[in-house]
């Protein structure tokens, strides 16, 4: 059975209008998942590759008991299924020489890069530069080891409030990078996303600007609280983890708290809530599943009721590429999740069985209806 029929497939299971043969085979495909994956070849890594993929159905499925009837259960898990076996398959095919002309014109993921720029206007490309020190200034020892981090360490006293020293964090398309502030707090950096700091906090606050997207565990610092100015926003926090995204490209900033509490324009939020600012600066609240908003971070791309241009402009973003629009776009919502280590081809290719197609033309993705 090709992708298309399995589609066909899990639509008539939808509709009702399946036969009980096609029931039995769809209704199997999610009861037998086990054996499904004993059978898979071991140099597939279908473990690593999708298991985690097997992993959320089960969750959702045990979350959503209650909500809604054992049918439709089976048919999402079902269709989640197909996502990941065509995945496996893609795999396969590519490691034995299949090539399309997704493959042809491939993009590589994107990788630990940087860079920083000192408060003098020096620049350094961290990906270039080699570990060890990089760079010295104000009381401040800075560092690159070989897992993309770079570490300020205090050696000294810093300056005062009136001759505080900044230096800014760039993440460019295609990138991603982690830093440990002076005050030992770390900063996960998501693609085309900047960070700017002092290279020593003041005693009575810690301030930050952020444009993009960052996840952030703060040290915990009583006296002296910690703020993240975005755009039309401040986030005043003790200590806690929370993710932003602040992307100028994305209608809405998204603040998001994993531990503690955070204050977001006067709001306190609580662990597993969102605070959603609106172009026009209206401010809510809505619960959310923090796994799904933090997945950059464990180097998954995770979709749940995401739309087209919402996911592409994931993409573009870790793939350093563009995206162009012909036609009208559909109203397809993703679910499932796909590792950020994939190339563009293989995301690509799996994405295809969302009812949309793909053409790749140097480093421009042409989506079509």
């Amino acid at each position: 059975m090709n992708e298309e029929q399995a589609e066909e497939l899990i639509r008539k299971y939808n509709e009702g209008s399946a036969s009980k043969e096609e029931t039995r085979l769809v209704e199997n495909w999610f009861v037998k998942q086990s054996e499904i994956r004993q059978r898979t070849p071991a140099d597939l890594d279908y473990q690593s590759i999708k298991l985690n993929m097997w992993l959320n159905v089960d969750r959702r499925i045990g979350h959503t008991l209650k909500k809604v009837n054992f049918n439709f259960r089976i048919a999402a898990a079902a269709a989640i299924l197909l996502i990941a076996v065509t995945a496996v398959l893609f795999h396969f095919a590519h490691r034995n020489g299949v090539e399309s002309q997704f493959v042809k014109n491939d993009v590589k993921p994107g990788q630990n890069k940087a860079v920083l720029t000192l408060s003098d206007g020096h620049k350094i490309s961290l990906n270039d530069a080699t570990n060890g020190e990089v760079a010295a200034q104000a009381g401040v020892r800075i560092s690159k080891d070989a897992n993309g981090q770079l570490i300020y360490h205090l050696t000294g006293k810093g300056p005062g409030n009136s001759t505080q020293k900044y230096n800014t964090l760039e993440v460019p398309r295609g990138g991603q990078w982690q830093v440990i502030l002076p005050d030992s707090s770390k900063v996960f950096l998501n693609a085309l996303t900047s960070l700017r700091y002092p290279v020593t906090f003041s005693k009575k606050e810690r301030r930050v600007e952020l444009n993009g997207e960052a996840y952030f565990e703060i040290t915990h610092h009583k006296e002296s609280p910690f703020r993240v100015v975005t755009s039309g926003q401040v986030v005043e926090v003790l200590g806690t983890h929370f993710n932003i995204n602040a992307y100028p490209d994305e209608p809405n900033v998204k603040t998001t708290l994993l531990e503690g509490r955070v204050n977001v324009n006067g709001i306190i939020l609580k662990p597993n809530q969102q605070s959603v600012l609106s172009p026009d600066h209206q401010l809510s609240i809505i619960n959310v599943d923090v796994a799904n908003v933090v997945a950059w971070k464990e180097g998954l791309f995770k979709f749940d009721h995401t739309d087209l241009k919402t996911l592409m402009r994931q993409i573009s973003r870790w793939y350093n590429v563009d995206v162009v629009y012909e036609g009208a776009v559909n109203n397809e919502q993703f679910f499932g999740k796909i590792e950020r280590s994939y190339t563009l081809s293989e995301v690509l290719k799996v994405l295809e069985l969302g009812k949309v197609h793909f053409r790749l033309e140097g480093r421009t993705i042409i989506v079509t209806p």
